[in-house]
């Protein structure tokens, strides 16, 4: 097995990224100029996406289902232009497929469709962006494991494929996929929806958090470890102004910029420095007492950004996802290596990737498909390497 331990960046490249090279990043190899600049980034599994101006979006990773949406099903280590023609104001990827909410406010996915989570109606593989069906207008969608859902510009939820755990929120006990978008219940107005695994969670337009469908971890937050069809508010009573769903876990920010973690603590995914519990129903705190602006959850890690642009990861490291330097797991945060300053975070479900004040964008950990997009194609790193032009 090859890994990479630094940070790969020439002095030319690291000028161009408006870089400087500190915390042991040596910048001895990559001899390609960055791809971008990017003002958006989504990392899922095993590949990645990404938005450049004027919403040009770009895919790289893992391709045989058609997830690059880039029109075949051919693998790519660098950035990947997605076929279409479209533009896009923002992308989620998740299990093997992607979706994006274009500049017309109508939802498109592309991918793996065994589940019917491309929304359109059909399980066909779609190497290019299908229409999610339906005419709505969103505001954003999230792509998870077999499932999406997204809000619509008036603030109502919907989702699309499995739904053996009640994951599409609609109050259905069939475990009949729905391949068309439907109405998660209970007529609350949301703000952002996250799709994990086999649950979801969201937030209201006051910060209430509410998830839904598995809860034999403590997935959805509700102190009772029973999984719920519709939507059942994370005890707690906390304000929240973001929701991310994870594997079997999901992490919440608060409003004041506290970062809560609930569900299954396998490799201290939670981030509670607690090493011997293996879940909890209820939010619990992440401990260090920072203060951060965005948080992103991965397989069984999670990564938090802080008002300052430093990252911080905690979790599973078995691919280097963390970007410590080392292969050793975390139960609290712990900084990400090379001392870059972020404007955004994407958890994957084995890597991570940052966006830069500059519009650079960094990818670490797991690189078997080519999630990196660093051109190795393969070489996994556990500090962050640049995404380079093909």
């Amino acid at each position: 097995m090859t890994v990479h331990t630094e940070c790969r960046l020439t002095p030319f490249s690291a000028a161009l990224a408006g870089i400087i090279l500190v915390g042991g990043c040596t910048g001895s190899e990559g001899p390609n100029d960055p791809a971008g600049p990017f003002t958006a980034v989504s990392a899922g599994y095993p590949f990645t996406c990404g938005i450049m101006p004027p919403g040009n979006s770009y895919c790289w990773g893992y391709g045989r289902d058609g997830e690059l949406g880039d029109g075949d099903t051919t693998s790519s280590a660098t950035p990947s232009a997605m076929a279409g023609g479209l533009t896009f104001e923002e992308v989620s990827t998740g299990y093997f497929f992607a979706c994006g909410v274009a500049t017309t406010q109508a939802a498109y996915c592309w991918g793996a469709n065994s589940s019917a989570q491309l929304g359109n109606g059909t399980t066909t593989v779609r190497t290019s962006p299908a229409a999610v069906a339906g005419g709505l207008t969103f505001k954003t969608v999230s792509a998870g494991t077999g499932f999406a859902c997204g809000v619509t510009t008036s603030g109502a939820a919907y989702c699309w494929g499995i739904n053996l755990s009640g994951q599409l929120g609609n109050g259905a006990t069939s475990v009949s996929p729905d391949s068309t978008p439907v109405a998660v219940t209970g007529g609350l107005t949301f703000a952002a929806v996250s799709a994990g695994d086999q649950f979801a969670c969201g937030i209201t337009t006051t910060g209430a958090a509410y998830c839904w469908g598995d809860n034999s971890v403590g997935e959805l937050g509700d102190g009772t470890g029973t999984g719920s069809h519709v939507p059942v508010a994370v005890s707690g009573g906390l304000s929240f102004a973001a929701v991310r769903a994870g594997d079997s876990f999901a992490c919440g920010l608060t409003t004041t910029g506290m970062a809560y973690c609930w569900g299954s603590n396998l490799a201290g995914a939670l981030g509670n420095n607690d090493t011997t519990t293996k879940k909890s129903l209820a939010p619990s705190a992440v401990t260090g007492g920072l203060t951060f602006a965005s948080i992103g959850t991965g397989s069984y890690h999670a990564c938090g950004l802080t008002t300052a642009g430093a990252a911080y990861c905690w979790g599973n490291n078995l691919e280097g996802e963390l970007g410590t330097g080392t292969f050793t797991k975390s139960a609290a945060p712990i900084p990400v290596r090379g001392g870059l300053t972020f404007t955004t975070l994407t958890a994957g479900f084995y890597h991570t990737c940052g966006l830069t004040t500059s519009g650079t964008l960094y990818c670490w950990g797991d690189n078997s498909g080519g999630d990196l997009g660093d051109g190795s194609g393969s070489v996994m790193s556990n500090v962050p390497v640049l995404v380079v032009r093909g």
